[in-house]
């Protein structure tokens, strides 16, 4: 028997950041850079190149590399203000996204999808985090306040991570419009921390990512903006908003969702952010990842004088900002990253976590640890049960039955004969007494959790959901998409995914 057994990863705090040691003013030769020191004075300008004295740039240097040093100075700490967007309504998550914002929606059996830019935020040292919502704000807000509300701040550390949500006034009738619009709602707040940067992050990504490398990038190439860029094949370009860059990485054209010989003329050398040569055949696209660096500077002319009006960075702000001549580069991320856009998106996502021998994404990374709120559940149990190729939440009950090939959420109760097969269990917000459960059999209710004999497979169960007795949700009519709300549950890409709180009775088939 190949058993999973615990949490997808020790439970972390959100820390205390350490201030670091003052960085060096000069890089060394192998960068193929001579740095430039910033001062985090004059509201976040940047000096320029001294006259007379030409700076070296290396394109190969703004890859993430793992062997490329980093060298802030002002650190990040002190120099960069990190505002993650909540994104709008999620319909396309929808049902997940009924009763919780978008970066709320729990991820990998004990995290949410916001633990992962908050998380790579404090493992960049990037301490002072705004997260803007609008929609379903309520467990979001509850989260962040008790995964990081009291610390991560510490002696002369002002380290925060806020929500501000939307809201209506004189100036600003109306709710959030779009990404610029909601940090421009909120440029008077973020405009009195004497930063240097903006950093622009997401709350529904999936990826790793240090962001002092990215900052690095920004300041060395002397950007006011720099764009997350990832390299991808001909066939998933067709997705993207794609760019096309110089030859030292500036970003000269963007394209939304190319095709034909629109999309052949989007190709690029993607050696000059870093590639091998190999690998740069193999991968001749750049998209955005909606992942930003502005210059503090640079955020305040575009939004409020450049284009008032725009509502978006990706296809309005940005693509403006290179039209009237502003420095905007691109900066290449070689790793794994996804948008957790749709339910398939998100259900890939989740068992991607699962392969072997190396997941998609890890948890067990200690130099980059994903933090989320501290629960101080039991340890899971598993009684006589059959569990392979699988990931095991905290405080479950797994009592005779069969798991495979999938993610089994906190305090997930599953009882004796169950089949759980290529399935996402989302657990359960609390436990239910015995008493909870002896009034519930007398009056022929169903507990919360996978009941006897149930079999499952390629579906979603959401938070809370009392799944009854020798139910059956395997698709049995293999139907792509359907809306059942009132019995349950919705079907989306072939996947069944029953909704948070819902009831599915004894003997049902789906």
């Amino acid at each position: 028997m190949a058993t999973a057994m615990g949490a997808t990863a020790a439970t972390r705090r959100a820390p205390i950041p350490a201030r670091p040691a003052p960085a060096p003013t000069a890089f060394s030769p192998s960068d193929g850079l001579q740095g430039r020191r910033r001062s985090a004075a004059g509201g976040g300008r940047r000096l320029r190149a001294v006259a007379g004295r030409p700076s070296l740039f290396s394109p190969r240097a703004v890859s993430d590399s793992r062997n490329s040093q980093t060298c802030l100075d002002p650190d990040a700490s002190t120099s960069v203000l990190g505002i993650i967007l909540g994104g709008g309504a999620g319909t396309r998550l929808y049902p997940l996204t009924k009763k919780r914002a978008k970066p709320a929606v729990p991820l990998g059996a004990n995290y949410r999808l916001i633990d992962i830019p908050v998380s790579n935020c404090l493992n960049s040292n990037v301490s002072k985090i705004y997260v803007l919502t609008q929609f379903n704000s309520a467990s979001l807000n509850r989260h962040l306040s008790r995964a990081y509300g009291n610390n991560i701040s510490g002696y002369k550390n002002e380290g925060f991570v806020e929500v501000l949500a939307a809201q209506q006034s004189p100036e600003n009738p109306n709710w959030f419009q779009g990404t610029a619009d909601a940090v421009r709602q909120y440029l008077w707040l973020f405009e009195e921390h004497d930063v240097m940067e903006f950093l622009i992050l997401a709350g529904d990504h999936l990826y790793r990512m240090d962001y002092q490398k990215f900052i690095q990038a920004h300041r060395e190439t002397d950007a006011d903006i720099t764009v997350a860029a990832l390299p991808m094949d001909e066939e998933r370009a067709t997705a993207f908003g794609l760019m096309k860059i110089d030859d030292e990485g500036r970003i000269v054209e963007f394209a939304e969702k190319p095709k034909g010989e629109m999309l052949k003329s989007m190709m690029v050398d993607t050696t000059i952010l870093g590639l091998d040569t190999e690998r740069a055949k193999e991968l001749p696209y750049i998209a955005s990842m909606g992942i930003y660096v502005f210059s503090k500077d640079a955020m305040l002319r575009l939004l409020r004088e450049k284009f008032p009006l725009a509502n978006d960075f990706g296809s309005e702000v940005i693509p403006g900002a290179t039209e009237i001549g502003m420095r905007v580069q691109a900066y290449l991320y070689d790793g794994y990253w996804e948008d957790i856009g749709t339910i398939e998106a998100f259900y890939n996502a989740n068992l991607g976590i699962t392969k072997k021998p190396v997941p998609d994404f890890s948890f067990y990374d200690r130099s980059a640890p994903i933090y989320t709120q501290s629960r101080y559940l039991p340890p899971s149990k598993v009684l006589d049960a059959d569990v392979t190729d699988s990931v095991i939440g905290e405080g479950c009950v797994i009592n005779h039955c069969t798991i495979n090939h999938s993610v089994v959420g906190l305090r997930s109760c599953i009882s004796e004969g169950a089949v759980i097969e290529d399935s996402l269990l989302m657990g359960a917000d609390y436990y239910e007494t015995e008493n909870d459960k002896k009034v519930l059999s007398e009056t022929g209710g169903i507990p919360i959790g996978i009941g006897k004999n149930a079999h499952i497979r390629k579906a979603i169960i959401d938070k809370n959901a009392r799944i009854g007795e020798n139910v059956k949700i395997i698709n049995v009519d293999d139907i792509q998409e359907a809306s059942r709300e009132s019995d349950g549950y919705f079907i989306k890409s072939g996947i069944v995914t029953v909704i948070k709180d819902a009831l599915i009775p004894s003997g049902t088939v789906i």
